[in-house]
């Protein structure tokens, strides 16, 4: 039988960390969805925020994180996050992770990154993510009662008289699937950024956990608020690969396609303004101009600085024909994070008991309309250790994991029909591109909503009458996802943050200064 104490939905940075600190107090289960690194942690690449510089305060770090946010972010939140981030960055740094230090001072090297008044992001080159992973999971797999699953895709979340008590799972390899029990289940699944057909964001990005607690009945919330990061980089072979904020931190400038700045045109803050501002002054400018693409220029900083501070970018774009100590790099946005998600208190639980969310898939009041560059990293490793405190103070609260009834779906051979569900997946991906992409209208919105609810029941008709396989689990999750998208933006009847809507351009904190929450029940 597969019972643990604490099964954990991820093996990002959340759902590692999480099990770090909980793995004193009883046996933990971690799954991932493919191998344990792929996600969006190892693909991070600016760095992790918080405050460690004289200059720096605790309290500018929340105002510049209030300000991005747009008027929703919770204080209270706000402010815990913050002050509590000295103590995460301290143990990273104790589990190993090698931050960038001063070559002659030896202090960290801290970064500056879009809506930061100060430098505060502390990074290892510019693949901050993939270290913080591989010293967690360096240290994480050899705990002697945790186990990492890898190639097992969590399908729903199994729940007994309101308590969630664990999941059913597929595993991928065998085609197998069945009932993990146990006393806390814990959403680490990251965000949902394939949802869009342009994203910064791996593959398994499809928004499994936010999808899994919707249907089990948890609150979901601010799902409007995607932000697309501003720079992607422009080119057909280039699938995904995006240019990290610290490089606008470090002086790169954007132009359009006759080679002029224009973010000053937009913004006084011209390239260092946050992101929703940036990635929609983008947009507007090749409207403007026609163009496929803007430009990130570096080329004037000095070569070997652009070598040293960000190598990977460097050889990167140089595998594609691209110098950037030489030449401007082609950009376009891109779907990047989800600021909404599953809501949580200030430990993590969701509305169901048994049940917590951490990182991009939980909505915790931290983001508010527009997400603050590298606040993530961060607020999944606070929230790590805030879950870990809740938790085995209420362990007794917690039912021991018992025996689950297996999957009892149909579970027949796929024929050609394996071509609807590639075909759905795109039209998905394409819709939500065009019509809920950074600039959104009412009509477009309500275009997207009638074609998804015809996806939706496409995918319900085929998910019942075929083997259940990744591809369709993920479709149906997307499907899931990408209503809770557009049934909240259509509630927001004003332009805020992330959320910028034709119909109703002006910000109106009078009315709307409030959540989009919705519930399974709302949708019945």
């Amino acid at each position: 039988m597969n019972n643990q104490d604490f099964l954990v939905i991820g093996s990002g940075i959340a759902g590692l960390f999480f099990a770090y600190k909980i793995a004193p107090y009883g046996s933990v289960t971690i799954l991932a969805k493919d191998e344990p690194y792929q996600n969006n942690t190892f693909y991070a690449q600016g760095g992790i925020a918080s405050v460690a510089l004289g200059s720096d305060s605790f309290e500018s770090h929340i105002q510049d994180t209030l300000l991005a946010g747009a008027g929703i972010c919770k204080e209270s939140v706000v402010r815990n996050v913050v002050t509590e981030g000295p103590d995460a960055i301290n143990e990273l740094i104790a589990l190993g992770v090698g931050f960038d230090r001063d070559k002659s001072s030896g202090e960290y090297s801290l970064g500056k990154e879009g809506g930061h008044s100060e430098r505060r992001i502390f990074h290892a080159k510019d693949q901050t993510g993939a270290e913080i992973h591989r010293a967690l999971y360096d240290h994480v797999k050899n705990l002697p009662n945790v186990k990492i699953l890898s190639h097992h895709l969590s399908i729903d979340l199994i729940t007994k008289k309101n308590q969630v008590s664990g999941a059913y799972v597929l595993n991928k390899k065998t085609r197998e699937i069945q009932p993990f029990s146990a006393r806390v289940t814990i959403l680490a699944t990251g965000g949902a950024g394939k949802v869009y057909l342009y994203t910064s964001n791996p593959d398994v990005a499809t928004g499994d956990g936010i999808a899994m607690a919707f249907r089990a009945g948890a609150k979901i919330a601010n799902m409007e608020f995607f932000q697309f990061h501003p720079t992607c980089l422009y080119h057909p072979l280039a699938k995904s690969f995006l240019i990290t904020e610290a490089m606008r931190g470090e002086g790169a400038v954007l132009k359009n396609s006759a080679g002029e700045r224009f973010m000053q045109n937009y913004d006084p803050r011209a390239e260092l303004a946050s992101r929703d501002i940036v990635a929609r002054s983008i947009d507007a400018e090749m409207k403007r101009t026609g163009a496929d693409c803007v430009y990130l220029d570096i080329s004037h900083r000095d070569s070997e600085f652009i070598k040293t501070h960000f190598p990977f970018i460097y050889q990167r774009c140089l595998s594609f024909g691209i110098d950037l100590t030489k030449q401007a790099i082609p950009v376009v946005p891109a779907a990047h994070y989800t600021c909404g998600g599953v809501v949580v208190d200030e430990y993590g639980a969701t509305s169901l008991p048994g049940l917590y969310a951490l990182g991009e898939v939980a909505a915790t009041g931290l983001h508010g309309a527009n997400r603050l560059a590298s606040n993530s990293l961060l607020e999944a490793v606070v929230y790590a250790k805030r879950a870990t405190q809740d938790i085995t103070q209420k362990l007794a609260n917690f039912p021991a994991p018992e025996a689950l009834k297996g999957w009892d779906h149909l579970d027949t051979a796929i024929s050609e029909e394996e071509v609807i569900v590639s075909y759905l997946w795109d039209e998905l991906r394409r819709l939500m591109w065009n019509l809920v992409g950074i600039v959104r209208s009412n009509r477009r919105l309500k275009l997207a909503l009638r074609r998804i609810l015809e996806i939706k029941n496409e995918t319900k008709d085929y998910y019942w009458k075929y083997r259940v396989e990744p591809d369709l689990i993920e479709l149906r999750n997307l499907v899931n996802v990408a209503e809770l998208v557009v049934r909240s933006a259509l509630i927001r009847k004003e332009s805020r943050g992330l959320h910028y809507n034709l119909d109703y351009p002006q910000t109106d904190d009078q009315n709307w200064k409030k959540d989009t929450l919705i519930c399974k029940t709302d949708l019945v």
